[in-house]
């Protein structure tokens, strides 16, 4: 806003970034314009990874190479990702305890 409150705008509209948007964002890994690299030793290991890949419609350039070592980070990336974790929710003061004496929490595990 303004020093000055007229009825028009003074300041000139901001551009996307600084409203948040992503004008710059990256491919996401295992599209048809990004797919996943990987390199196999043999060709039972590169099958089964195929068979995952086209149940999860990804995209995959796999090369079968018995002297090099297995490079499959992308793909274990993706399938994975790390569970959230939920804790339970402490009891108010005044409900009951949770550790089934029948007493209010607050005069029970609550002190």
């Amino acid at each position: 806003m303004s020093k000055f409150f007229y009825k028009g705008r003074i300041e000139k509209k901001p551009k996307y970034e600084s409203f948040g948007y992503n004008t710059k964002r990256a491919t996401k890994l295992g599209t048809e314009t990004n797919p996943l690299t990987l390199i196999v030793n043999s060709e039972e290991r590169k099958q089964a990874l195929l068979q995952q890949i086209e149940e999860n419609n990804l995209f995959a350039n796999i090369t079968v190479d018995a002297n090099v070592a297995e490079s499959t980070a992308e793909f274990d990336g993706i399938f994975n990702k790390p569970k959230t974790t939920v804790f339970e929710k402490t009891p108010n003061r005044n409900d009951p305890c949770s550790c089934g004496s029948g007493q209010k929490y607050k005069k029970c595990c609550g002190k």
